[in-house]
Formats: structure tokens, C-alpha cells, sequence
């Protein structure tokens, strides 16, 4: 397993090091001995929010520290709670007159280490009260329910009236109220991974484990992997025993490694289950409570009233705390756009004839091309030529033959909207461009090469770089001087064979390819264009 981190023993200083590169925040200065974090604007005239726990998790905890949010964070070691003197130093560099708040996750760790120094700082005269949260309801009603993704609604909620200049009775009263309408259940399909060597899986490529805590420790049950839509119904499906009420905030947590579309996927099976219409508010998704690089995600929810609802939508500094309303997805009308054949179809037998053999030949050269591109590029340049092709065949009784300029507009069209790569928008620009430029000037050549310096503008490549451009623009300029088809034809070819000797491109797939790879290899594209004027010269 690979990390971004310098030595595995350091990586909670560094994290929070670089966390600190915020200037709202700062921290105490027995670092690392001692790592808290707090508000850098904090003056103890409120009641102080503070959280903690150990390391691993981030965002939480020092990552909602801020306004509206946490005052402080005491971070552990990767999941290992702080020291009691570490929580005690962070009561005694935040508690006021109105004394503080600890936000406690439901771990033996966490109570013990924070539970004795709040009696420590009571001794020296602190106010100081405790909020336990256990929302994960995997274990069951009769078992101590672990501290999840939940306790951010506590956080939050104790953050917004702390900012109002509340007293600690009433904080206390409202988050009591929240955690104990709180519930949270996770699914993943892989564990965290630790800083050290590949750790051993519990789970086989078929299994997912439900029900699990944040700390690596296994699921309350293995479960077969199914599609996104079936994994979130069971998850639901356990949340909605113990949920009872009309509305919900949601909060859809990524436990670490699952990519930002999956948790879009997940965010839409939520939408299809019965749970949905419940739910008016909605944090994520997003990574707020992780468990290292864990694949999977936690579904939060918590029992909403007009003061919590308020609680929550409230504005706060931490950026990682993001929340909104909850709907159902909609549509608005489309725009319509340009016909991909925009002009009466007209007749021009040789024309026809032309345009028809040639796409029959870019079907013809799918595998040879396909062939040549797997050794310098993905594999798959003859196909989208042959696409072309296809697509080309399918309008040919309605295409526009009469006149050049409205053909080529449609060909760039066809090109714009079926034909899919690069390739396709650099010949829509080409044929759209020299369209256009014939339509003021009946000039083929000088046409073509304004469609080449317009496929050369947005491409960016020029001849003599290894692309097609090495094939067409010899070809276009033997045309633009009167050459006879034969000549075009050579010209074409002579800059395709050429683009065998060229190793050093900054474009295309070529360009991260060793010369090696390259030497003798012509370029797929401007092999097409060669053997596409081939066929030209030898249609009768």
C-alpha cells in the first residue's frame, strides 16, 4: 500500500501542520507533546465547544474547528484517544466564566481520558459538562452504541448556540435532544489501510461487512456485495428501525476512499428508498467522519424540530462542513440545437459516389488501424474512423451534394455529434471551418487549409509534431496549388511515412511513449489520412 506521507510516526504532526495553514486557527505551543488545535479569534467569553479523539478520522475533529462549529480539538494518535492532560490543557486554553462543553464519541478511550479531565478541571474550578454520543445502531438497543458520523450533528448544533452567546445549561439541553434522536450505520467494502505494509483483508472480493465502527474493527455482519442501489436499501432498511419521526437532516458520509461519483451513486439509490421523503436536509456528500482510506460510507440521520433545523443551516468557518435542502432531482427544457443535417439533401452523383467509397474504406482499415494504434497509442483509432464511416453510410441518401460547402458543414456535424475522441471534434472543426470558408470562396484548397489552421488553433499540434496534420497538410497545400490527384495523393503519404522517424511529440499518446516505441511506427492518424487519399485517386 502507497501513502503520500514522509515517516508513518509523523503523520499526524504533519496533518495537523498543514490543517494549521489556515490563519483562523492555531494551536498550543507543547505541540506535539500536547496537540490541540483552536480558534485562533477565541477570547473565552462563550461557552467553549470541544471535541476530540484519535487521529485518522479527518475531517474530524480538528477539521470543524472554527465559528459556529468546535472552539477546539484534542487529537490522539491514528485511533487512539488523547491524553488526559492534553484534553485537560485544551478545558483550561478555552473555558471562560461560562464555562465548557465536551463532545464525547462513545468509545471506552474517549470517556475514560476526557471523563477524567473534566473532573480534574472541575477540581481546579472549571465549569465544565459532557455530552456522550453513541448513534450507531448496529450493535443493537441492548449493547453501548459506538460514537459514528452523528456526533457532527452534536457539534454543530452546540457550535450555533455558543456563537448566539447561550448558556452551558441550555447547549447542554439542546444536545442531549440531538444525540439522543441521532442514528448512524456504515457499509463498506474494504477496510481502512493503515501507514505501514498491506494488511491482510477479512473480505473476499464477494463480501461487504454492515454495521462497522471507524476504528477497523470488523462489521457486525458480512453481507454479499451487491449493486449500489441494493447495498443502500439495506442500510436503510436497519436505520429504519429506530426512526420514527417525520423529518430528518441526512448527512452521507464517505469513510474514506470511495471516489466522489460513487458517493453521487449512492446519494441517488438514497433518493429511490422510502427513507428520502423524510429527509429535509442534507449534509454531503463528502468525507466528514473517515476511518483512514476506508471503502465505504455511513448514512446519519437525526430527528429534525425548528431549533435544530435552525441549528444546523446556520452559517459556520469550517469548510468542511457543508449542508442544504433536500429535493428530488429535476429537469428544465433543453435548448434545442442546430440539425446535425441542416440542409435539403440535393444530388451530385460523382460526389456521392466519392463520399460513399471513402467511408466504406475507413470500415475497411478498423483493424489494421486499430492494430498500429495499440503499439503507440489505446488501441481503438481504427474504430473511431470506422464510426465515422458508419455514421457517414446511414445519411448518404440525405446529405447535400449539389453544393461543397453545405456538405462539408454536414459532414463537420455528423463528426461533431456521432463521433466520439478527439479525432472527431478536430475533422468536425476542419470540415466545419472549411464549410464556411467555401461558402465565401469557391476555393477547395484554400477552403481546406483554413479548416486545417482551425483544427490546428484548438488542437494545438502542427506539422512535423506526429499527427495527422503531418498527412493533411501536404496534401491540402499540393491541392490549394492545382496538383493533379496523384501528386495529392503522394504528398499525403510521403507525410504519413514521415511521422515514422518522428520520436520526440508533446501530443497524442505518442508523447508518453519512449522513442524506442515510436522509431518506424507510423502515426495512426495521418496513416488514415494517406490511405483515405489512396482510395481517392484510384476511384475512377
Amino acid at each position: 500500500m502507497k501513502f503520500f506521507i514522509n515517516e508513518a510516526d509523523q503523520v499526524v504532526n504533519e496533518g495537523i501542520e498543514g490543517l494549521l495553514t489556515n490563519p483562523k486557527l492555531t494551536r498550543l505551543d507543547n505541540f506535539p507533546e500536547v496537540r490541540v488545535v483552536l480558534r485562533k479569534d477565541w477570547d473565552k467569553s462563550k461557552v467553549a465547544i470541544i471535541s476530540g479523539g484519535g487521529s485518522g478520522h479527518e475531517p474530524t475533529h480538528a477539521g470543524f474547528v472554527g465559528k459556529g462549529m468546535l472552539t477546539a480539538a484534542v487529537c490522539g494518535d491514528i485511533f487512539a484517544s488523547p491524553s488526559v492532560d492534553a484534553v485537560l490543557s485544551a478545558i483550561i486554553a478555552t473555558a471562560g466564566d461560562k464555562g465548557c462543553l465536551l463532545v464525547i464519541k462513545n468509545y471506552t478511550g474517549d470517556r475514560l481520558n476526557f471523563g477524567l479531565a473534566a473532573e480534574q478541571a472541575r477540581e481546579m474550578g472549571y465549569k465544565v459538562e459532557t455530552i456522550i454520543v453513541g448513534d450507531d445502531i448496529a450493535l443493537g438497543e441492548d449493547t453501548e452504541q459506538r460514537g459514528l458520523a452523528g456526533t457532527l450533528f452534536v457539534h454543530k448544533s452546540a457550535g450555533y448556540l455558543s456563537e448566539k452567546g447561550k448558556s452551558l445549561e441550555e447547549i447542554l439541553e439542546l444536545v442531549k435532544r440531538v444525540a439522543q434522536n441521532s442514528y448512524s450505520i456504515g457499509l463498506s467494502l474494504e477496510e481502512g489501510q493503515k501507514f505501514q505494509g498491506k494488511e491482510e483483508s477479512r473480505l473476499d472480493e464477494s463480501e461487504a461487512e454492515l454495521g462497522l465502527g471507524i476504528h477497523g474493527e470488523p462489521g457486525v455482519e458480512k453481507i454479499a456485495v451487491a449493486k449500489a442501489d441494493e447495498l443502500m436499501e439495506t442500510a436503510v432498511e436497519k436505520l429504519q428501525e429506530y426512526t420514527s419521526g417525520d423529518e430528518y437532516a441526512l448527512i452521507l458520509n464517505n469513510l474514506g476512499s470511495v471516489t466522489p461519483v460513487e458517493m453521487n451513486v449512492l446519494l441517488n439509490s438514497f433518493s429511490k428508498t422510502s427513507m428520502a421523503e423524510n429527509i429535509k436536509l442534507l449534509v454531503g456528500p463528502g468525507s466528514f467522519m473517515t476511518s483512514l482510506n476506508m471503502k465505504g460510507f455511513s448514512i446519519s440521520v437525526v430527528q429534525l424540530d425548528e431549533e435544530i433545523s435552525e441549528a444546523l443551516l446556520a452559517t459556520c468557518d469550517p469548510a468542511s462542513w457543508f449542508i442544504s435542502e433536500f429535493g428530488k432531482a429535476s429537469s428544465i427544457n433543453s435548448p434545442e440545437l442546430p440539425e446535425t443535417l441542416p440542409f435539403e439533401s440535393s444530388e451530385n452523383a460523382s460526389t456521392k459516389k466519392l463520399l460513399k467509397e471513402i467511408a466504406e474504406e475507413l470500415i475497411d482499415m478498423k483493424d489494421e488501424i486499430n492494430a498500429l494504434d495499440e503499439k503507440v497509442g489505446d488501441g481503438d483509432a481504427g474504430s473511431t474512423f470506422a464510426s465515422a464511416g458508419k455514421n457517414v453510410l446511414e445519411v448518404i441518401d440525405r446529405l447535400p451534394y449539389a453544393k461543397n460547402w453545405e456538405l462539408f458543414i454536414s459532414i463537420g456535424r455528423i463528426f461533431s455529434r456521432e463521433i466520439g475522441g478527439s479525432s472527431g471534434v478536430l475533422f468536425s472543426l476542419l470540415f466545419t471551418r472549411a464549410g464556411n470558408a467555401l461558402k465565401e470562396n469557391d476555393d477547395l484548397g484554400k477552403a481546406l487549409l483554413s479548416g486545417l489552421d482551425k483544427m490546428k488553433d484548438y488542437g494545438g499540434a502542427k506539422q512535423g509534431e506526429r499527427t495527422m496534420i503531418d498527412a493533411l497538410q501536404p496534401a491540402f497545400e499540393a491541392i490549394a496549388n492545382g496538383e493533379s490527384m496523384e501528386k495529392v495523393k503522394s504528398a499525403a503519404r510521403k507525410g504519413a511515412n514521415a511521422t515514422k522517424e518522428i520520436t520526440n511529440t508533446k501530443f497524442g499518446r505518442s508523447s508518453y511513449l519512449s522513442e524506442d516505441s515510436l522509431k518506424n511506427v507510423p502515426d495512426p492518424g495521418a496513416e488514415v489520412v494517406a490511405r483515405v487519399f489512396e482510395k481517392l485517386a484510384a476511384i475512377k
